[in-house]
């Protein structure tokens, strides 16, 4: 299919996993309702994002993939007819765990799965404490409905990531997030974090002409000091903004896709084309030193 319709949800969450699981049921229906085929959920929208502390009861809050999550949105998924692209806290075997985002077609299927490839390790983000990076490599999934590319919200500032996954035949790349600012910053850092976080994005859309569904929580976690800060956004494959969620409310959003774009500006700029491939093996290095 040349258009699609994607959904948004931007929400916020509590620290009820069941709670938070019927409140995405409830707005994946809201999204179905209003037309979209393709339904993107945020980052770990189960639970509260917990990786602002090394918590070891925090990982009861993992499940299997496919599992009992997976099973609730299959059923979801077949009952609307839509694909739901969902972001779990996967354990793989005790003492194993992923940040892992699955994909359930439009007649219930699992289709499988993607494990976060880079882990961040900052202030209120420490994430290596609970995630093994992923080993699945790159993925992309053949929905109903259009080939998606599954990349994992720290996954969003790397362009190979991007790169390889449209390379693959992703036709849009879906980034859930959880991502804010602390309440304690002031709102010139707030603006320049926002804004990075938008445009390495967008250009990502730009050096693989395809479109760009980021999908962020929202709302005041840990005890207020982190303000999540929505702005979910589509962007088209040339860059420009198609939608802009705001940094406060909890959004419901239906956006038309239409993937022969793609071929348009691949044509007009074939950065593709004339991409030197033979020149790119520095690229594997961690550094390259001179002398």
């Amino acid at each position: 299919m040349a258009k699609v319709k994607v959904g948004l949800v931007q929400m916020s969450c509590v620290a009820g996993k069941q709670q938070n699981l019927d409140k995405a049921v409830a707005q994946v229906k809201a999204a179905a309702a209003a037309g979209a085929q393709i339904i993107c959920l945020q980052e770990l929208f189960t639970s509260l994002y917990f990786c602002d502390v090394e918590d070891y009861e925090n990982f009861k809050l993992a499940e299997a993939i496919p599992g009992p999550s997976t099973d609730v949105l299959g059923s979801l998924a077949k009952e609307l007819g839509v694909v739901i692209i969902a972001s779990l806290f996967e354990k793989r075997t005790e003492g194993l765990y992923h940040n892992t985002t699955a994909v359930l077609d439009a007649d219930g299927t699992y289709l499988g799965k993607y494990r976060k490839m880079h882990i961040p390790d900052d202030p209120a983000y420490y994430e290596k404490f609970y995630f093994t990076p992923g080993d699945l490599g790159y993925k992309v999934f053949k929905t109903k409905f259009a080939t998606l590319g599954v990349l994992i919200c720290w996954d969003q500032w790397y362009p190979e990531a991007a790169r390889i996954t449209s390379l693959m035949g992703a036709e849009i790349l879906f980034y859930p997030t959880a991502i804010g600012w602390a309440t304690s910053q002031d709102e010139a850092t707030n603006t320049e974090q926002y804004n990075a976080w938008q445009t390495i994005q967008r250009s990502h859309a730009v050096a693989n002409g395809v479109h760009v569904v980021s999908v962020n929580r929202v709302g005041f976690e840990q005890n207020g000091a982190m303000k999540f800060w929505g702005g979910s956004f589509v962007s088209n494959p040339f860059g420009s903004i198609v939608y802009k969620a705001s940094h406060d409310e909890e959004e419901i959003k239906v956006i038309e896709i239409d993937t022969q774009l793609t071929d348009r500006y691949r044509t007009h700029w074939p950065f593709l084309r004339d991409r030197r491939i033979d020149s790119y093996q520095p690229i594997t290095k961690r550094y390259i030193d001179e002398g």
